[in-house]
């Protein structure tokens, strides 16, 4: 059949018919991605959500995946070779870690830490907050609620600050009562991330940073960071402070801290002018292989999931060894064992300098108080008491970072090795005072071979402090959760 076109026609049909084709896709594209916008609006506006909502739970019909995932962080069905989602007792694992504490209150109570959705039960049950059977009364400030529940940010926005912080613990019982959630990461408008503590955007401003101008992918760090970041009570109403004028390494913090004066306790014992670490989570982080290369706590923590053609991401936030092909097989190839293994190894050669750095502590803690009894003077024990301020701040900055041996090998295992190196110098020195005072034997060392006799050694009644806190526990706590109930503060 003899073609009716001509070679020029038939290319400006072509054009033509191209030219509708790509019309035609950009208007489906255009209506599919309105329709989306539309349905994804229609959906997120199922329950309207205005100002800091510390329930969760409210959030539960908007972001049903979201929210499943979040209420996984009850499991404790992980056991890793070193820690996992259960709460184990550190001080009778490790009951040197006693006597490193005497006079503070991680003395009398340690475990490791379990999900976000336990972060409020925990610290309520724990021997570290007391037993404060009225609003003015226990050892702590109300500064320990801090990062412990989505309610402290509502509280912060409606009564501002200082009269938040300005008070003991126990004044906001019936207050703080959600555990961690989506108010302490997201506005509730778009569910933009969002940094719901004021001391981190202030710690960022000391730096001459503006928080608000951190990348998404930042802020998949900083949301974590607002927490898991060494910190101090600062002044009268123990308002807590990034310490990171001076930068983020352990030595930087330590001449922040040695500059302001600052000691977070007086060791019962040796008499040393000790720094407690918190959990100095994001400062290693940074210090790492990963952070290097522009990876966020989430891209590990919180991997994205895959639900029928929904991709989310996954807030049961957790070990990343535990859904390997979902965090670390994204970008190596290696198998879950070889990965597995890798980690472990790490892990591993750390907690043998943690280890060896914890019995020597511990020794020169004992070694002190046999040299002030026996008529050491502040002058000649002035430099072994700095230097084991120093190895004690190096072994908790290492020990309390969760994940540091993984976060940051190299950096963990310095500071843990500076941390060694310190705390023999501490003991030569302890040793040349003995014998200026005529002593030349060894030091006898008590048992310590149990938390108990560890306890009992640094005069701690643990009898009476578990008595006082079940008496608190069955009378306050339940005071508390019945008035946070009556006001709404608990969807029952």
């Amino acid at each position: 059949m003899k073609d009716k076109f001509k070679p020029w026609q038939r290319w400006v049909l072509f054009a033509l018919a191209m030219a509708v084709i790509f019309a035609s896709g950009v208007i489906i594209s255009f209506l599919m991605e309105h329709s989306a916008e539309v349905v994804n609006i229609d959906y997120k506006k199922k329950i309207k959500i205005n100002g800091i909502e510390a329930r969760s739970i409210i959030f539960a019909e908007n972001y049903p995946r979201e929210y499943k995932t979040w209420v996984d962080t009850t499991s404790t069905d992980l056991h890793s070779r070193l820690n996992g989602r259960t709460s184990i007792d550190v001080l009778a694992q490790r009951p040197e870690m006693v006597i490193l504490w005497a006079g503070y209150a991680f003395s009398k109570d340690y475990s490791t830490p379990r999900g976000h959705m336990y972060a409020l039960q925990d610290i309520v049950h724990s021997l570290r907050t007391g037993a404060p059977m009225r609003v003015a009364d226990g050892p702590q400030f109300a500064s320990c609620w801090v990062c412990k529940s989505s309610d402290v940010p509502r509280m912060i926005e409606a009564i501002g600050v200082d009269s938040f912080y300005n008070n003991k613990w126990a004044a906001w019982g019936a207050e703080i009562v959600n555990p961690i959630g989506c108010a302490d990461c997201h506005e509730p408008k778009n569910m933009d991330l969002h940094i719901s503590r004021p001391s981190l955007t202030e710690a960022f401003s000391r730096q001459g940073r503006d928080i608000t101008h951190a990348t998404p992918q930042e802020m998949r760090s900083l949301v974590c960071a607002q927490c898991h970041s060494e910190y101090y009570f600062k002044g009268n109403i123990k308002y807590p402070t990034f310490p990171w004028d001076k930068g983020f390494t352990v030595e930087d913090l330590e001449k922040y801290y040695d500059e302001i004066g600052f000691t977070d306790y007086i060791h019962k014992l040796s008499r040393a002018p000790i720094l407690k670490a918190q959990h100095p989570d994001y400062e290693i982080f940074k210090m790492g292989i990963h952070a290097q290369r522009g990876v966020s706590c989430a891209d590990c923590h919180m991997p994205y999931n895959d639900e029928g053609g929904i991709k989310y991401s996954d807030h049961h936030i957790q070990n990343p060894l535990a859904v390997t092909e979902r965090t670390c097989q994204t970008c190596h190839r290696d198998n879950k064992e070889t990965l597995c293994k890798n980690v472990y190894e790490r892990q591993q050669k750390a907690n043998e300098l943690r280890t060896l750095l914890e019995k020597e502590l511990a020794k020169a803690h004992i070694e002190a108080k046999f040299t002030w009894d026996i008529g050491a003077t502040e002058n000649e024990m002035q430099e072994a008491l700095l230097l084991i301020r120093q190895a004690q701040w190096r072994w908790d900055f290492g020990v309390s970072s969760h994940g540091g041996s993984f976060h940051a090998p190299q950096e963990t295992m310095r500071i843990l090795g500076h941390g060694l190196n310190k705390v023999f110098q501490a003991r030569m020195l302890i040793s040349k005072v003995l014998v200026a005072h005529g002593y030349t034997d060894n030091v006898p060392l008590p048992d310590i071979t149990t938390k108990e006799k560890a306890q009992q050694y640094i005069g701690l009644d643990m009898a009476v402090e578990k008595a006082d806190k079940d008496k608190f526990l069955k009378e306050i706590v339940l005071e508390w959760l019945q008035k946070a109930k009556a006001n709404g503060r608990i969807v029952n």
